[in-house]
C-alpha cells in the first residue's frame, strides 16, 4: 500500500472515531416529537443508543479492514458502500444521544482498533470467508437491534424509528453478502462473535 493510501486510511479511522458523522438520507426521526421520558427511561435509552453508536464504530472498522485485505475489486466497492450507510447510522445515533443529554462510549478508540484487526484477518482469509463474516455480523446486529426495539420505551418513537431503519439496512447488507457468495461460518466462530458482542454491549452501555 502506498504512503498516500495509508494516510487516507488513517484519516478515515480518525474521522470515524472522533469527527461528527454525516448523513445523506433524511434522518428517520426528523418529523417525530420528543417523547416524555422519566429519568430511568432516559438513562435506559441513552445506554441503548450508546451501544448502537459503539456498534457502528465497530462496523466502520470491520468494513475498513475487510476492504483493505479483500482481493476482489467488486467486493471492495460493496464494503465501502455498506460503510457509507453505517456512517449514517453513526450520525443518527450520535444525534439521538446528544438530544438526550448523554455521551458516546469512552472506549470507542479501543473498539475501533479491535474491530479493524478482525476485519483485516477476515479479509485475509479469502473473499468467501470475508463475506461470511460480514453476513454473520449483520445477522447478529439485526438480532441485537430487535432486542433493543423490545427494550425501548413505547412512547419513544424517535429512538425506535432510528433503530428500525438501522435494522432494515443491516438485513440488506447480510442479503448482499450472501448474494456475493458468503460462506457459512463454523458454529464455534459464530459463538465467539456472540460472546465478543456481549462483552462490548455490556461495557459500552456503562462506559
Amino acid at each position: 500500500m502506498s504512503p498516500d493510501a495509508l494516510i487516507l486510511e488513517f484519516d478515515r479511522a480518525l474521522r470515524s472515531v472522533f469527527a461528527p458523522a454525516y448523513t445523506v438520507r433524511p434522518h428517520p426521526a426528523r418529523e417525530l416529537p420528543e417523547p416524555e421520558l422519566n429519568t430511568a427511561e432516559r438513562r435506559q435509552v441513552v445506554g441503548l443508543m450508546r451501544v448502537n453508536h459503539c456498534g457502528e464504530i465497530c462496523a466502520q472498522a470491520l468494513y475498513q479492514g475487510q476492504a483493505l485485505t479483500s482481493r476482489d475489486p467488486v467486493l471492495k466497492d460493496a464494503l465501502r458502500g455498506a460503510a457509507t450507510e453505517e456512517t449514517e447510522h453513526l450520525a443518527w445515533t450520535e444525534k439521538r444521544i446528544a438530544e438526550l443529554g448523554g455521551r458516546k462510549s469512552l472506549l470507542n478508540p479501543l473498539w475501533y482498533a479491535g474491530s479493524l484487526s478482525l476485519g483485516l484477518v477476515a479479509g485475509a482469509l479469502g473473499d468467501k470467508w470475508n463475506l461470511g463474516f460480514l453476513a454473520e455480523t449483520e445477522r447478529q446486529v439485526e438480532a441485537h437491534l430487535d432486542g433493543h426495539l423490545r427494550c425501548l420505551p413505547e412512547q419513544d418513537a424517535k429512538s425506535r424509528a432510528i433503530v428500525d431503519q438501522m435494522r432494515l439496512d443491516e438485513i440488506q447488507h447480510a442479503e448482499a453478502a450472501v448474494r456475493h457468495g458468503a460462506a457459512a461460518l463454523p458454529a464455534p466462530v459464530k459463538l465467539a462473535m456472540k460472546l465478543a458482542a456481549k462483552v462490548m454491549t455490556f461495557t459500552a452501555y456503562r462506559i
